[in-house]
């Protein structure tokens, strides 16, 4: 693999550091994440990754202790790879011994470098076949004080320099359905003037001007407007720096064809304007006329 584009990262780490975490904070970025695979399969791993369509650009590697002669291979193919793809970066876990022991009487597992010693013997274990990784790694991360948001922030804060932003997913719905039951913030807008009343807009969605304009176009609707941007302009960067992937909110209304639908896509396009990613779902927008 020789392409510029390529960003592959390698997580390494004592076992019960955060290695899962990282991965999965790696996984939220878009990166195609594997597992302990052997050095001597990497070339090849990468080379199958190029040639798929589309080529996949985004690598992560977790390096595992479990099979120390494949290890000791890793540094030498981070030497190979450098310079011949666009990025390549290794992250190591560390962590305090006192804490490792913690974590491992809290999960009651078997330490992998130590199946039939006690767990101190496999720490102790880990860090000598670890050294040379350590040495070599671009960004060194000591857990012992980072609960699992921490450290998904700060691998992805090293990795696209800041933190992921908060992806919204918007439902508009009608009440006399089910209520969607993923959503995390719900808001009732039964309060605004209803088009249902009203005989030209009654067969049209809140997808049309007209019937947005009904609804929102008035005093209650311009005020809850603005109380819900300045709402949610506050809550959104505490759930980024949170690292919270993914806020569904849901919208509703006495059928969810009109002004749930309406109130959705003003709010859509207020998140977009200020460079959120937005989905919008109009759940039952087909289900009443």
């Amino acid at each position: 693999m020789s392409k510029k584009g390529v960003q592959i990262v390698f997580v390494s780490g004592l076992s019960g550091s955060g290695r899962s975490t990282a991965m999965a904070a790696l996984e939220d970025l878009s990166f195609y994440c594997v597992d302990n695979l052997p050095a001597q399969l990497i070339d090849q791993f990468l080379h199958l990754c190029e040639q798929a369509t589309p080529p996949v650009e985004k690598i992560a590697l977790a390096v595992d202790t479990r099979e120390p002669h494949f290890l000791a291979e890793v540094p030498a193919v981070l030497s190979r790879l450098r310079g011949r793809v666009g990025a390549v970066e290794l992250i190591h876990l560390d962590c305090a011994n006192e804490v490792l022991l913690t974590r491992y009487r809290e999960t009651r597992r078997v330490h992998p470098a130590a199946p039939s010693g006690t767990v101190e013997e496999g720490i102790e274990t880990e860090r000598r076949l670890l050294v040379k990784l350590a040495e070599l790694a671009d960004h060194r991360i000591d857990t012992s004080n980072l609960n699992v948001h921490e450290l998904k922030a700060d691998v992805v804060r090293r990795i696209v320099g800041g933190a992921r932003s908060t992806v919204v997913n918007l439902v508009s719905f009608g009440f006399r359905y089910p209520t969607p039951q993923t959503v995390e913030l719900l808001f009732d807008v039964r309060f605004l003037p209803n088009p249902y009343f009203e005989q030209k807009l009654r067969p049209h969605s809140g997808l049309d001007a007209a019937v947005a304009e009904y609804a929102l176009d008035n005093e209650r609707g311009t005020a809850f407007m603005e109380h819900l941007e300045s709402l949610l302009c506050f809550l959104m960067p505490l759930y980024d720096a949170e690292g919270k992937a993914y806020l569904t909110i849901g919208i509703g209304c006495t059928g969810g064809r009109h002004r749930s639908v309406a109130v959705a896509n003003a709010l859509a396009r207020q998140l977009r304007s200020a460079g959120r990613e937005v989905n919008v779902e109009h759940r039952d927008v087909e289900k009443s006329q």
